[in-house]
This record gives structure tokens, C-alpha cells and sequence, in this order.
């Protein structure tokens, strides 16, 4: 089960989202269905529908506690992230100190603990791969002199110990301890624990692999090293406060501890890549603030860092380590972090095996009573550590799923808000092709969280100032519950009207993995994205012999549209020179006015901008045989794009109904209000240039 426990609580919940119709955001669409990506080439795509997914979807009070016990087992992720580097640290520095010697005091290892610490998450912005080169040399090194130790010590001190491998001795030493050995099991938690760091990784190696390493090397490292344990105290018993060091020959003791805190480092960093994995999951699928990612790594996918959260860990971890000072009080808020997250894993994984996997209820049950049985023992145990530390990660996790429900909470009442004051089509209808404004030259790119209709803020606009673009594009950047979205599979476009009134819509969508990079072809790629689906919608009016197959509705289908190349868009690209593009902006304006204004802008920002959004041209192929009703489409649209793109986005400030409940009070007006306020905005998120964007003012009363 530890394949899934570091971030697989939102892989498995994204998972089921897909297979049912578990998410709390009504912008599913039958188009998303057919990624690449959602199937498994060969697998059956038909889902059956059971009286018990038709409850769970029915229910929507059950969906909400679904999405809690998810984002519960998110946050115990982040407890662990904060705990994991703090007794990784501590543990490894702990040879330093020895009672009986002249080791440091507890001062002294808090002190290097914290120093290390800052230094750790310091160098978390230089991203995994600039180190990681050592990884595979010093986790080899640890694993192997951790495995030759033990095997010296079982050797030395008591070679019968491997009969302690016999299932007899857990039942002698249960009926011997009773309740004192149960307790005991909070304890032996810890032994198992750490390895879900390796499972981190998992975007970055096979599952195979890890798998290899683990049975071949991993294992039976560990085994020999808690056997030699075992033996040494068998013999010294004294020892039992630090029976690691105490166990090394003296000659090794020093290798040894640098090899252990380097691996001790390791570990964490794991963890932390780990955390930042489940923070950026969260952020895609609508549960955590917006903050900011970066791409650590141009050759490796998905390595990020999360500066915010970098940070929020650093403090957390010298938090505790000032805090608690002990080893033994941490190491039970630990487990109860790595246990919590390994039994919602197993809760989701019962539910996949229903819903994803289509197989009998049985099955799941027999699944979760013989995994949840192991796990609910230790689990229980582990509560009972609650007083000494274990309330820690609970405090922990209750803040962030605050932070993370209200988040979510306040998305999905804007969403619906959006979704019943959206324009009708009516009335959009009613006012012509002109939209009942003067159409200014350039295309207007309206960014909106719908995928259907048309949004609030549209009329909003030419309301307050009646004028607009030549031609519209409605563009919606949304995030489906899938790891990676093909480019090709990236861009889905729309009509909105009939053809004259040169209404488009685009959705955009990425995976929650997916890394929202910057892109400067994003104008050249909606253009040649809306030029291919005019050409598709010709050859589809054609082929039906109607001529009116997209325009017999208000809004046409969505249609995938593949951006690599240019072949089927009917245009031509080329490679604009920078002295021309003065004069190819001025024949597209229409009046004096225009291209006098547009001469002047272009010499106050010295052209950097526009040079960078307009070096490529494009050209309506000659050669090739076009319709005059899509030539002059096209026309349009060319004109629009030399003419120029602006961004309008939304300046919204949510608040709750005169009417609401306390509680829905206090979340949106003041805890969604000050989230907002306090991370990125949107269009720093969605990559928008400033020098081009028009914000428009509403007030959404949810």
C-alpha cells in the first residue's frame, strides 16, 4: 500500500472522478471522455453503472465527505512532509550524543538540526535533478553498510535471532504483552515507515524498478539491520536510548554518521518533491489556493517547486524541532501521519476496485477488511499517542483542510453562480451580428471558468462600454483529472452563434500534473486551432449536404483540435521581419486615428512585447481550394490577429447573500476573501501579458 501513500490520495480520488461522476464541479464534458489518456489503449471504455455508484453519485451531502476524507488524507501528506525531514535529521545527528561520554547536549543537536534544516529547504529552489547525481551512490552506500552492521552484529552477539522471522513469536508476544503489546505497535509503526519515500519518485522511475530495488536490496537491508538491532540489545540492553550507533564498531562510527545524514537529507528531499506533488494536485483540481510553480527541470517531467510551500515547511519543521526536542514525541506524530495516509489509501483503493476496476463488491470488501485489519491495528495504536505528539499532525491537518475545503467551497459557489447568471443566447441573438456595438479591429480573448454559455462579465462589458472586438474568443483553461493532457488533445474549439458573428470558444485543458509553462505561440496556436475547426465545420457541412450542420444550433459542438503544423488550417506561416511588422499592424487598422495611436504605442513600449507575440505570420494559402464563405472567415480572422490580442479576465469580489448562515458567512466573506487576496492572481497564473489585459469589475453574490 505504500505505492499510493505519498500522493496518491488525488491520483485515486481524480481516478474515480473520472469513472464516476464523484467531483463537486459541474464542467465535466463528454469530450473529455475521449482522451488518450483516460484509457488504457485496449481496455473496455463502457462503464457500468451499479445501484451503489448511482447512490454514491445521487447523494451529494456523500460526495462532500468523500472530498473531505480525500483532502484529509492530502494534509496528513503535508504533517508528513513536515515531519519526515525534522526525525530524518534528528535521528541521524543523534550519534553526536551520548550521556555517558562527552557527546553534545540537547542544545547543541536542536541547534545543528535546525541549521540543517534551513540549509535543506534552501536548496530546494535549485531543484531535484542539479543533485541528483548523489542520490543513487550514497542511498546504495547506506543501504549496504546498514545491511553489513546488522549482519556483524547478528553474528557477534546472537546468532539464533533469525528464528525471530517465525509468525509464532507475534502470537507468543502478544499473549505475553496483551494491551502493553498492542500500545507497542505505535512503536514498531516506525519501523516500517520511510519507505513510502521512495515511492515519490514514481514519476520520475518505473514502477518496476522500485519494485526491484525494494525486493532485491531495499528489504533485505532493513531486515538484516533491525535483526542486528535486536541481537545487540539481546545482549546490551542499557543501549536501548540509541542502539543504532551504539551497535557500530568504533572504527565505522564516523563514515557511518556522515553516510546516514546525507541519506537522512535524501530522505527528506523525497518528501518534501513529495509534498510539493500533492500541493500542485490540489491546486489543479480546485482545492488549494493559487500559488506559485516552478519547473525545476527542462528535461525531466515533473519536477516543481512550490516557493510558497517551501517555506511554510521550513517554518513548520523548526517549529517542531524547537518545540518537541525529543526523537520519541515526534516520531509518534509521525507515524500516526504515515498510518492515517496509508489507511485512506486503502479506503480509496476499495473504491477503485468497485468503480474502476468493475469487479465484484465482495472482492473490495475482502480487499479493505484484510489490508484495513493490518492497518486499523496499527492505526489504533498509534491514536493512543495522541497525548505524547500524535495531536500534532492532526492540528496540522485540520488547518490546512480549512484552508483547502473553504478554497474549494468558494470555487464551486463562484462556478455556479457563473453557470445561472451566464448570457442567454437569446439575447445575444437579438442584438446581430455587430452585437449591437462598434467591432473594433483585433480579437478579444475572454477568459472565463465555463465551458458552456456564455459569462456575466460579457455583457458586463459591453454594457459599460459598448465596443468589442472583431472577433471573440471565449477561452476557458480548465484542468481534467488526468495526470498529462497530449498537446494534441490539449485544445477543444467551439462556435458560439452563426458564423457572421465570429464567436469562438476555446477550452484549454491540462492535467493535474501538467505544469502551465509560459507559452509565447499561444496566439499563433488559438489561431491556427480556430482556422483548422472553420475548415472541419466546411468539410462537415459538406459531406452532410445540409451546409448548416454547426450552424443549426446557438453553440456548435466542441471539436479536438491538434495544433502541431499547419497542414488543414488553409494558412500559410511565415516568419515576420521586425521592420515590417510596423506597417502590416497599420494597413490592418481602418481608420487615421487607429494607426496613429498604434505608432505611438508601439514606439512609448519599443515594440519588445509585440515583436514577441508577432513574429510569425500567417497567409491564406493560395493554392489551396477554400470556400468564399471560409476565405472570408479566415480573412477576418487574419485581419484580427495582425491587428492585435487582448486579454479580459474578471475582477470579481465574492460575497455571501444577505440571507446566508453564519458559517457561510465567515467562509466566504472572510476566509475565501482573504485567500483570494492573498495568493496569485489569475492572470499572473494563466500567463497573461499586463500590457494587454482589460479587467472587468463584478460583484458575485454566491
Amino acid at each position: 500500500m505504500q505505492l499510493c501513500a505519498t500522493s496518491g490520495a488525488f491520483a485515486l480520488y481524480s481516478l474515480l472522478c473520472r469513472h464516476a461522476k464523484f467531483s463537486l464541479l459541474p464542467n465535466q464534458q463528454a469530450a473529455d471522455e475521449e482522451l488518450s489518456t483516460y484509457y488504457h489503449p485496449g481496455t473496455d471504455r463502457a462503464v457500468v453503472s451499479s445501484p451503489f455508484k448511482r447512490f454514491l453519485e445521487k447523494h451529494r451531502k456523500l460526495r462532500t465527505c468523500l472530498l473531505l476524507f480525500v483532502l484529509f488524507g492530502a494534509c496528513m501528506v503535508i504533517g508528513d512532509g513536515v515531519f519526515t525531514p525534522t526525525i530524518s535529521v534528528l535521528s541521524a545527528i543523534s550519534g553526536l550524543q551520548d550521556p555517558a561520554t562527552s557527546g553534545l547536549g540537547d542544545g547543541w543537536i536542536v541547534f545543528i538540526a535546525c541549521v540543517m534544516l534551513v540549509g535543506l529547504f534552501a536548496l530546494q529552489h535549485r531543484g531535484t535533478h542539479k543533485v541528483a547525481f548523489l542520490f543513487a551512490p550514497i542511498i546504495v552506500l547506506w543501504l549496504l553498510s546498514i545491511g553489513i552492521i546488522g549482519l556483524y552484529n547478528i553474528i557477534r552477539w546472537n546468532p539464533r535471532i533469525f528464528v525471530a522471522l517465525s509468525p509464532h513469536y507475534i502470537v507468543k508476544f502478544f499473549k505475553k504483552t496483551g494491551k502493553d503489546g498492542w500500545i507497542s505497535l505505535g512503536g514498531v509503526l516506525l519501523a516500517i515507515t520511510g519507505t513510502e519515500a521512495m515511492f515519490a519518485d514514481l514519476g520520475h522511475f518505473s514502477a518496476a524498478s522500485i519494485r526491484l530495488a525494494f525486493v532485491s536490496v531495499i528489504y533485505p537491508c532493513l531486515v538484516l539491520q533491525y535483526m542486528g538491532q535486536a541481537a545487540f540489545l539481546s545482549k546490551n540492553i542499557p543501549a536501548v536510548y540509541n542502539s543504532f550507533y551504539l551497535s557500530i564498531p568504533s572504527p565505522l562510527f564516523w563514515p557511518v554518521f556522515v553516510i546516514a545524514t546525507l541519506a537522512a537529507i535524501l530522505g527528506s528531499q523525497a518528501i518534501i518533491s513529495a509534498t510539493f506533488s500533492i500541493v500542485k494536485q490540489c491546486l489543479a483540481l480546485g482545492c488549494f489556493p493559487r500559488v506559485k510553480v516552478v519547473h525545476t527541470s527542462r528535461w525531466i517531467r515533473g519536477q516543481i517547486y512550490i516557493p510558497e510551500i517551501n517555506w511554510i515547511l521550513m517554518v513548520l519543521c523548526l517549529a517542531v524541532t524547537l518545540g518537541f526536542r525529543d526523537i520519541t514525541v515526534i516520531g509518534n506524530a509521525y507515524g500516526l501521519a504515515c498510518i492515517t495516509v496509508m489507511f485512506v489509501t486503502t479506503c480509496l483503493m476499495s473504491l477503485v476496485i468497485i468503480f474502476v476496476w468493475q469487479k465484484n463488491l465482495l472482492i473490495s470488501l475482502l480487499f479493505f477488511v484484510f489490508f484495513g485489519a493490518l492497518e486499523g491495528a496499527y492505526l489504533s495504536a498509534a491514536v493512543m499517542k495522541v497525548p505524547q505528539g500524535g495531536w500534532a499532525p492532526i492540528a496540522l491537518s485540520a488547518v490546512f483542510m480549512f484552508i483547502m475545503y473553504v478554497w474549494h467551497y468558494g470555487t464551486r459557489r463562484k462556478y455556479l453562480f457563473d453557470l445561472q447568471n451566464k448570457v442567454s443566447m437569446r439575447w445575444i441573438l437579438n442584438l446581430g451580428p455587430s452585437l449591437g456595438i462598434v467591432r473594433v479591429p483585433g480579437i478579444g480573448l475572454i477568459y472565463t471558468e465555463l465551458v458552456t454559455g456564455v459569462p456575466a462579465i460579457f455583457s458586463h462589458f459591453v454594457t459599460n462600454l459598448p465596443a468589442f472586438h472583431q472577433v471573440l474568443v471565449f477561452v476557458c483553461v480548465k484542468s481534467v483529472p488526468v495526470p498529462y493532457v497530449p498537446m494534441d488533445e490539449r485544445y477543444l474549439i467551439g462556435r458560439i452563434g452563426p458564423r457572421e458573428y465570429r464567436m469562438y470558444r476555446c477550452i484549454v485543458r491540462y492535467g493535474y500534473k501538467d505544469v502551465q509553462k509560459d507559452d509565447e505561440n499561444f496566439e499563433n496556436n488559438l489561431v491556427m486551432s480556430i482556422a483548422r475547426f472553420i475548415q472541419m465545420e466546411a468539410e462537415e457541412s459538406a459531406s452532410s449536404g445540409t451546409g448548416r450542420s454547426y450552424e443549426s444550433s446557438t453553440e456548435g459542438r466542441m471539436a479536438v483540435v491538434h495544433t502541431t503544423g499547419t497542414t488543414g488550417t488553409g494558412l500559410v506561416m511565415m516568419a515576420s521581419a521586425e521592420d515590417a511588422e510596423g506597417t502590416s499592424l497599420s494597413r490592418s487598422s481602418k481608420s487615421e486615428t487607429l494607426r496613429s495611436l498604434q505608432s505611438i504605442y508601439e514606439q512609448e513600449s519599443a515594440g519588445t512585447v509585440s515583436r514577441r507575440r508577432r513574429r510569425v505570420r500567417f497567409q491564406i494559402d493560395e493554392e489551396e481550394r477554400i470556400e468564399p464563405q471560409v476565405r472570408d472567415e479566415l480573412s477576418d480572422l487574419l485581419e484580427a490577429k495582425e491587428a492585435g490580442a487582448a486579454y479580459i479576465i474578471g475582477h470579481s469580489y465574492v460575497k455571501a447573500r444577505k440571507n446566508s448562515n453564519f458559517l457561510k458567512t465567515f467562509a466566504i466573506n472572510y476566509a475565501y476573501s482573504f485567500l483570494r487576496k492573498n495568493c496569485r492572481g489569475p492572470s499572473v497564473t494563466l500567463h497573461i501579458p499586463h500590457i494587454s489585459l482589460i479587467e472587468v469589475g463584478m460583484i458575485y453574490y454566491v
